[in-house]
């Protein structure tokens, strides 16, 4: 009796040690979301953290920092400083340093330094967080802002004026969208959807001042009227693609000391679509195997692309987004879901995403967040 009592004993304690360990693994890997908004709708006071499990897609709110129009976001050294553009304008346009805490996700502002421009939108650095490279859109220009060892930015930038336009009512003047370091942080490619440009610039991070050469490396025309709006690369760091918001479209280039090579220029839609385009955001998933563009106008949705061995794009399919607007989306760093923030929607729609075929699912999962328009992810 008492060794049967002792093997049921043992049977129990192996299968709680089990669902112990179950529910370890169910409850998955944890990392931040952070959320930037536009707050001139009344409906958001700033930046939003959350948890968010790459295993099931569940988000819970851990905190909320006050700031005006944090409309974009990169994070700082080692992921504890947050560095988000205040998207004013009227000569109020700002860059705002803030240190995070990972034990309680605590965000507190370090210092607000003048963005250089009018309604700055897109903000990025080097790894080692030297400099801060902000596009102005209303201020036509593009700015570099250094970092101090404290994490503080430095009043003291260099700004660089674009000048021209194109052909249509959005290209009255020229209107910087994007900044982006190429993956060797050697140039600095920026998008002006004013001018159908994206200019190349060298950069020297270790400069003490002024880290951009003014003089352009090169400078890659985008069909007239197109927009270039934002540019990804891909993790073989020798393609790159860029989005144009005023025709929908996406143009893939071979990258090499500084220089542009289209390989291939495609449209948001299949062949006969009509309707007003809105192109936004672009990401290339983890693995390098498919590409995702957003579009608003009469679209709200996301294409998704297969890339080939050639770096060229294939048309998959588009998925609606489920709200309006999205501006902005993001993939979590596992590949697992993307999150498509619909700007007009106030909320953050969560995507499963096939790893194998690229597409994706609905999970049902929301995240109200007001006026939504950048989700960036940090490992907790």
């Amino acid at each position: 009796m008492k060794r049967a009592a002792f093997i049921l004993l043992t049977l129990a304690q192996l299968a709680g040690l089990k669902n112990f360990a179950q529910t370890k693994l169910n409850t998955g890997k944890q990392f931040r979301l952070i959320i930037g908004t536009y707050t001139n709708s009344g409906k958001s006071d700033g930046i939003y953290t959350y948890s968010f499990n790459v295993n099931n897609g569940d988000a819970v709110l851990l905190s909320k920092t006050t700031t005006s129009d944090p409309s974009f976001l990169v994070m700082g050294k080692q992921n504890r400083f947050i560095y988000a553009v205040n998207e004013l304008g009227g000569g109020k346009g700002s860059v705002s340093a803030f240190r995070y805490q990972h034990g309680n996700s605590e965000i507190s502002l370090l210092n607000t330094v003048p963005s250089g421009g009018d309604h700055p939108c897109y903000i990025t650095s080097d790894r080692n967080n030297r400099y801060l490279f902000v596009a102005n859109y209303t201020g036509g220009n593009f700015s570099a802002i250094r970092i101090r060892e404290d994490g503080s930015t430095d009043s003291a930038i260099q700004t660089i004026q674009h000048f021209g336009k194109s052909i249509t009512s959005r290209q009255e003047k020229a209107h910087v969208h994007s900044t982006v370091l190429s993956p060797d942080e050697k140039y600095l490619l920026v998008q002006d959807l004013g001018t159908d440009k994206i200019t190349v610039y060298a950069v020297n991070l270790n400069a003490a001042a002024n880290p951009v050469n003014e003089t352009p490396v090169y400078v890659y025309n985008t069909d007239p009227g197109s927009g270039p709006r934002h540019l990804e690369f891909h993790p073989n760091k020798k393609w790159a693609y860029s989005v144009q918001e005023l025709d929908g479209s996406v143009t893939a280039f071979f990258f090499k000391n500084g220089q542009l090579k289209q390989m291939q220029n495609i449209s948001l839609h299949a062949a006969n679509t009509t309707g007003k385009e809105g192109a936004a955001d672009i990401h290339i998933s983890p693995d390098g195997k498919f590409l995702y563009a957003s579009n608003r106008g009469s679209f709200n949705e996301i294409t998704i692309y297969r890339i080939d061995a050639n770096g060229n794009l294939i048309l998959l399919t588009s998925t609606p987004t489920l709200g309006i607007a999205p501006r902005n989306f993001g993939i979590d760093p596992s590949g697992n879901f993307l999150l498509s923030g619909n700007h007009l929607s106030d909320q953050i729609v969560v995507f499963k995403r096939n790893p194998t075929t690229g597409l994706l699912t609905d999970t049902g999962k929301r995240i109200q967040a007001g006026a939504p328009v950048c989700i960036r992810f940090i490992p907790e």
